[in-house]
């Protein structure tokens, strides 16, 4: 087998800026500690790991001009267990704020959770009565920009007051400047408003709730909430993200943040993706107004 490192021809694959972004934050094999060489590339793994998040093929379904299926998922699943998806999509995350003008520590955020269906079994299973979906929750919290802080990946039977105490768990000593959290009314509600004063005891933040309009049917953008949805919408250009395929939450976690990478990388390479879709075009639209405002 061809173990050179052409980029191969598909869309998911990384264009040398891309590469160059993210290369200098990747492990690097230290000789000293001994052990083989590296058999593949870090690029053609990096290539073939993308291939099956953008196409959402099985991994034994991968195209032989890449690395074997066994060997990329060896490699995604050893990065996600050492920590290296989430330190190159931490540290990416702060370039990417750095050069659109901000600090790098975040002071406000945006709370969300997305059903998806589970089609693989494993590990936390439930069924969202709400959505009648049997499968998982993902729960994520980003910044203003719509970047991701944190993700948490849960089975959907859990609720979501349960489930953004996950998240907002420890919150203050990653991201100690957070003080104000953005939500929907099912966070919090007349029936159970008791998240608001668990935030503030454990997570030190304020949660405000975006109430939805009820005069109002069918799509219309909220303030504050649709960054939140402009980024399940990015993640969404994903096909493996369409449903849930992982067997462990924590691959599950590790799919979402690989999703990132892929978009911030590109975004640091000056090739960022043109908006698709009215979510995604009305978004970009309020971005820019927000932004002309500043």
């Amino acid at each position: 087998m061809c173990v050179c490192v052409c980029k191969p021809a598909y869309d998911s694959s990384l264009t040398d800026r891309q590469w160059a972004v993210i290369e200098p934050l990747l492990p690097v094999r230290d000789p000293a500690r001994g052990g083989r060489r590296l058999k593949f590339p870090r690029r053609l793994v990096v290539d073939s790991i993308l291939y099956v998040l953008v196409s959402g093929c099985a991994w034994r379904m991968m195209p032989r001009d890449l690395v074997p299926w066994d060997a990329a998922y060896r490699w995604f699943r050893a990065w996600a267990a050492d920590g290296t998806w989430n330190r190159v999509h931490d540290a990416l995350r702060d370039r990417v704020r750095i050069a659109d003008g901000r600090d790098p520590q975040p002071s406000a955020a945006v709370l969300d959770a997305q059903t998806a269906h589970g089609h693989q079994g494993g590990e936390a299973i439930g069924f969202d009565m709400g959505k009648r979906t049997r499968g998982r929750k993902r729960h994520i919290l980003v910044d203003t920009c719509g970047l991701l802080l944190k993700a948490v990946v849960h089975a959907a039977n859990v609720q979501d007051r349960a489930g953004a105490k996950l998240v907002l768990a420890g919150l203050s000593k990653t991201f100690p400047l957070v003080g104000l959290v953005w939500v929907d009314g099912g966070y919090v509600n007349s029936v159970d408003d008791g998240l608001i004063g668990w935030a503030e005891e454990n997570a030190g933040v304020r949660l405000e709730v975006v109430p939805r309009n009820a005069d109002l049917k069918g799509f219309h953008v909220l303030p504050r909430r649709w960054v939140v949805e402009r980024t399940f919408s990015w993640l969404g250009r994903c096909r493996r993200l369409a449903r849930d395929y992982e067997r462990k939450a924590a691959h599950a976690e590790a799919m979402i943040k690989v999703a990132m990478i892929r978009l911030m990388a590109a975004r640091l390479a000056g090739e960022e993706i043109t908006p698709r879709g009215p979510i995604e075009t009305e978004a970009a639209r309020r971005l820019a107004e927000d932004t002309e405002r500043q």
